[in-house]
């Protein structure tokens, strides 16, 4: 960064925003004396030509008309809402996700594999395109950024006409012959069965083979590393062009309202994956069968149709921007007017053409800003320990305070995006409207990292006890899963299916309690019976949960053979975990989420990109999943070894994750400090490098 107070500005906006500038062939006059009446940016604006660099439209989309939209506040609205869509992108296919792998037979850990490819075209692209494209047409290079994001939703839903929706799904299907004597209700009971206890020659084979089609995972790897280059120049190159078309003080209100409208996003996309697939995969077909069959597929390609209709129509809109906004071009005139002789003009105006040497020669600057690197550095930690809430929250609620899936996920959802937008709302506000200086900022940061610091350390204290009082660990941390009365049951690939006995433990599931039957009733209410685990309790409330209705018109005993004899009657079970009241410390747990949270100026973005892909966003996720695979209490197993993880201990994640998490913060606060020591003389408004007689045209708002 320069510190000079004049020359800063314009190698701060960047020399390939200057050489846009055509002033006219006859300077204007420098004023004789300090009583000459000097021009406001008004007329600077009025008598500006419109050159190719300021013009709204491309080719014949070109007028006066258009022209008006060649403002901040048209862009900043349009890249608010092109991110939005951008976004929702992302969440829907987060949304779909289980969809695909359930068409395709996609196990779950090659999913994880696929999704990473976004991060891998971003580390390799990202500081490439943001050094070529952010001396060009940027508007332009974003709206190409988009094109690719295009062909992402594209490739994406390339496999569901590639390889339709599959026999299975057809085959439950009117037009397909398909017959609805075998209701849901014979299906769920068929599927519960599995989850009983019995001998090893009526389990038979269990696990299930690894058969999918390997071309469409292919594809899906491919459309991840082609929207990892869309994102790259969306964010690189929109925000710089947002800063260096803008007048300093506006920059952070104006940049927290585009990232309100982008975060959006993720509510939309999961919406309108949920609309999606209530329809079935083939819409044009009659299913026999619900949507609370397990075996419905939903229409998981409807959406990416929506979505890329909807980014081509705005990428095609935010192309005709021009180069430089009029206004942002008017205001450089007149700093070039007020504070620079013809020689300088001339020297800023002159540039060095896009080439190896120079993009070399622009890593080297970045590299050795001491500011740039400490801020890099600080962002890397603070995404390290930041990534695995972001990635695991709706699991740590759900394993840590015993809610449901549905509620983790609104929680985490509800909770991130209100909290995240007032903040980024009010913080940009604020910093437009009192224009504190760079080293306020830099201790602001380094607070609110120590406060971050302390929440998470006070994550680890919030667990439930009743939770991980329920659980008989042994002292080495493992869970003993076969016990006596269930070595008969043969339940090594029996799935985690949790059930609450009589007495109030919760068991793997319903072969690990020793249970050989089930009740269903009418309504899809079940009751395993026969837990050879359970020791029997007089109380009957369990057992017959349903004993105040008179009587049932669905009522189903599913007995399985066994070799022990008969004894009398045992305990019993219902589906899920044993409540536990873990509701003051979740609540504990909710307040603290809720209160933590120019010149090389568009490689540098480009080059932070790339430092956060290789340095965080890859790695991040890989260490604390194996955070969590080392606190499994029991594995699942499948034909090809070990499944996924069942159990977890509880307070041994607690400690591992949170303590983990928050040793990288504190890291990055370290670095912090080091942005506030080495910031002290930035300048990073308008107003403090001699600009601040630069005005904008009166009344001029957000």
């Amino acid at each position: 960064m320069k510190n000079n107070s004049s020359n800063s500005n314009h190698e701060k906006n960047g020399p390939e925003n200057l050489k846009l500038l055509q002033v006219p062939t006859t300077p204007p006059a420098t004023p004789s004396s300090p009583t000459t009446p000097t021009r406001g940016l008004d007329d600077v604006f009025k008598e500006l030509p419109i050159t190719d660099d300021t013009s709204c439209g491309i080719w014949c989309l070109k007028g006066p008309t258009l022209q008006k939209f060649a403002n901040k506040k048209a862009y900043v609205f349009l890249y608010g809402v092109l991110g939005c869509i951008f976004s929702a992108s992302y969440a829907y296919f987060n949304g779909t996700i289980t969809t695909i792998e359930k068409r395709f037979k996609i196990p779950s850990k090659t999913t994880g594999l696929i999704t990473v490819g976004n991060d891998i075209s971003q580390l390799f692209v990202s500081v490439a395109l943001s050094y070529y494209a952010g001396r060009g047409h940027r508007p332009r290079w974003i709206a190409f950024g988009i094109y690719t994001v295009v062909l992402f939703c594209c490739l994406t839903m390339l496999p569901h006409f590639l390889y339709g929706p599959g026999e299975d799904a057809l085959s439950l299907t009117k037009e397909y012959g398909a017959q609805s004597t075998l209701n849901t209700s014979t299906i769920l009971e068929k599927h519960s069965r599995k989850f009983l206890c019995m001998g090893k020659e009526n389990r038979g084979m269990d696990c299930e083979v690894e058969d999918g089609n390997f071309a469409p995972q292919v594809l899906l790897f491919i459309a991840q590393l082609v929207s990892g280059v869309g994102g790259s120049l969306y964010y690189t190159l929109g925000v710089s062009y947002m800063d260096d078309n803008i007048q300093k003080s506006k920059t952070p209100a104006l940049i927290s309202f585009s990232y309100f409208l982008r975060m959006l996003g993720p509510a939309i996309g999961y919406g309108l994956a949920s609309f999606s697939l209530k329809f079935y995969i083939s819409p044009t077909l009659t299913p026999t069968i619900t949507m609370q069959d397990p075996r419905w597929l939903g229409a998981w390609w409807l959406g990416w149709i929506i979505l890329a209709i909807l980014l081509a129509i705005f990428a095609s809109i935010i192309a005709l921007f021009p180069k430089t906004l009029p206004r942002a071009a008017a205001r450089k005139v007149l700093a070039l007017e007020r504070n620079k002789s013809a020689a300088s003009i001339k020297e800023q105006e002159s540039e060095l053409p896009a080439s190896i040497s120079d993009m070399l020669r622009t890593f080297k600057r970045l590299i050795t800003n001491t500011t740039l690197m400490c801020n890099n550095l600080a962002t890397v930690f603070y995404f390290m320990g930041y990534m695995p809430y972001w990635i695991f929250m709706p699991k740590y609620i759900e394993t840590q305070y015993k809610q449901s899936a549905s509620v983790s996920s609104l929680i985490t959802g509800t909770v991130g995006l209100v909290f995240s937008a007032f903040g980024i709302l009010l913080s940009g506000l604020i910093i437009s409207k009192y224009k504190p200086k760079a080293r306020y900022l830099a201790a602001w940061n380094v607070m609110i990292g120590i406060i971050s610091i302390m929440g998470m350390i006070s994550y680890a204290f919030l667990g439930c006890s009743a939770n991980d009082n329920q659980i008989a660990i042994q002292p080495n941390g493992v869970l003993k899963t076969q016990l006596p009365c269930n070595e008969q049951c043969h339940c090594d690939y029996v799935e985690y299916n949790p059930v609450c006995s009589d007495n109030g433990q919760t068991f793997i599931s319903a072969c690990h309690a020793g249970c050989r039957s089930m009740k269903l009733y009418s309504n899809g209410s079940k009751v395993y019976t026969d837990c050879n685990c359970v020791k029997p309790k007089l109380a009957r409330s369990l057992a017959y949960p349903f004993s105040n209705i008179t009587s049932f018109p669905f009522f189903t005993e599913v007995p399985l053979e066994t070799t022990e004899p008969t004894v009398e009657v045992l305990g019993t079970a219902i589906p899920g975990s044993c409540p536990v009241d873990c509701m003051q410390k979740f609540y504990i747990f909710l307040t603290v989420v809720c209160f933590l949270k120019k010149k090389d100026k568009a490689v540098a973005m480009g080059f932070g990109l790339m430092i956060m892909s290789l340095f965080a966003f890859i790695p991040s996720p890989i260490l604390f999943g194996f955070i969590l695979d080392n606190t499994c209490l029991v594995w699942g197993k499948t034909c090809s070894g070990t499944g996924n993880c069942w159990l977890y201990n509880g307070e041994a994640l607690r400690y591992l994750l949170n303590f983990t998490a928050a040793s990288f913060v504190t890291i990055g606060t370290v670095f912090d400090v080091g942005v506030w020591y080495f910031v002290k003389d930035v300048k990073i408004f308008d107003e403090e490098i001699e600009l601040e007689d630069i005005a904008e045209e009166p009344g001029e708002t957000l």
